[in-house]
């Protein structure tokens, strides 16, 4: 993130602004924290997807207010919407009986038509709400589809596939200011209508138009995995669980668990599920460190992956540089072998350029430690070793560290400045760690971040 990045060029709710209720969602107070994430986020395309039942819920005018200041920043954002408390709603009402909820099973021809009924419903209902707040939209038809077809057996009817998004079409709407407005049902080849699972439409369109992020507004405090919360998890973890063991995951968001999975392997950096029943959430989990809901998270470090007893000799190699500039300790080959489970690298074309360690401490859980942070002065300014950092951070809150700490003589800058660390007493460490500390005589700064 770079504070002298160029303004992005106004959109329309920057020259129509908001209307006053979008302006009171952000106090003063709140200001200086959201502002230093508008650099990172200007001109970056947002796929949030709407659940059905939050846009019957209360909160749901409050979340068309958080677009409107989402906009007025420069964000672009497309907007996903379900349709199964709808349907089902429809359904009771006149008394038609539905094939499938979701659109992931078989969609008769009567389901079609209240899907159909329901979906303009809902469109209808964000437009309006859009239109209140001073923001352009459209309701698109920029998804093609094609038939599931016969699955074991089954014919699904008018369940649809995604086979092709109108890319351009999107990409015209959001530049000329545009909310594009995409709905749950898609368009074959003949023209014709086709229901289509609104998770998986969120998975397609930010593949399609390269988004920075999926948000799932969801009526579920986020991704719930053996009963608990997990606030952050890793895309490969996240994978195993729903190949080995996938009753783990909760019902309501196992669908949301499987897309993010799939949004992340074909390029989506960051997939989020979050409670859009809950006021100001989806600005805090795009606006804070710590975020309200789930982050699911992958391509930003995919060449971070753990060493091995193979790397020893090219780790020693690497971090031979930083100990000349009496950046890092000295370490044999054979401490590094002893401690290689402690270290992470990062590879490009299969050669190690960074390295970063990650230590525990037995009698104090819920501190760690970020060391041996190297990286190669070849890919200097260019992220790695933020990324480095920022991948540690993450390892050590899912082991359940509450405060990670590093230790530098001479990249202290970087940690405070580029990292988000602060200086602290060389009291913080544990006793075991401040003595080896007093030993060493290097004098290095202590520095600590919160997770």
């Amino acid at each position: 993130m770079s504070s002298g990045s160029v303004p992005a060029t106004p959109s329309a709710s920057a020259i129509n602004p908001p209307s006053p209720a979008a302006a009171a969602v952000i106090k003063p107070t709140d200001l200086r924290g959201i502002l230093k994430y508008v650099p990172r986020f200007q001109g970056q395309i947002f796929v949030l997807a709407l659940d059905g039942s939050i846009v019957a819920d209360d909160n749901f005018g409050n979340l068309l207010v958080d677009v409107a200041v989402l906009r007025s920043l420069g964000i672009q954002v497309v907007l996903v919407h379900g349709i199964g408390k709808q349907l089902r709603d429809l359904s009771a009402l006149r008394g038609v009986a539905i094939s499938n909820n979701d659109g992931t099973g078989v969609t008769d021809a009567a389901t079609l038509d209240l899907a159909i009924r329901a979906s303009a419903r809902v469109s209808h209902l964000i437009l309006e709400g859009l239109t209140q707040n001073s923001l352009k939209a459209a309701i698109t038809n920029a998804v093609r589809t094609l038939p599931v077809g016969i699955i074991r057996g089954v014919d699904h009817q008018f369940t649809g596939k995604v086979e092709r998004v109108d890319r351009d079409f999107i990409t015209h709407l959001l530049n000329e200011g545009i909310v594009p407005i995409m709905p749950p049902i898609g368009y074959g080849p003949d023209g014709k209508s086709m229901r289509i699972n609104s998770d998986l439409l969120a998975a397609e369109l930010a593949e399609a138009l390269q988004a920075t992020k999926i948000i799932y507004l969801t009526p579920t405090a986020g991704l719930e995995i053996d009963n608990e919360i997990r606030r952050e998890i890793a895309v490969e973890t996240l994978r195993d669980i729903l190949k080995a063991k996938p009753e783990r995951i909760d019902d309501t968001v196992l669908s949301k668990a499987a897309h993010a999975v799939k949004a992340i392997e074909t390029g989506t950096p960051r997939v989020h599920i979050v409670d859009g029943r809950v006021f100001d959430a989806l600005l805090n989990e795009i606006f804070s460190s710590e975020g309200v809901g789930s982050l699911i998270y992958g391509n930003d470090y995919q060449q971070i992956r753990r060493a091995t007893r193979r790397d020893v000799r090219a780790l020693y190699s690497l971090i031979r540089g930083g100990v000349k500039r009496e950046e890092l300790l000295h370490r044999t080959q054979q401490a590094i072998e002893k401690n290689i489970d402690h270290f992470f690298v990062f590879e490009v074309d299969e050669n190690l350029v960074a390295c970063v360690t990650l230590i525990f401490y037995p009698n104090n859980p819920t501190l760690a430690e970020i060391g041996s942070l190297y990286v190669l002065p070849f890919y200097h300014n260019r992220g790695i070793g933020k990324k480095m950092v920022e991948f540690a951070c993450m390892r050590a809150k899912e082991k359940g560290a509450e405060n990670v700490v590093a230790l530098s003589t001479q990249s202290f800058s970087f940690f405070t400045g580029v990292a988000g660390f602060e200086e602290a007493d060389k009291s913080i460490l544990p006793e075991a760690r401040l003595k080896l500390y007093d030993e060493s005589g290097r004098n290095a700064r202590v520095l600590i971040k919160k997770l």
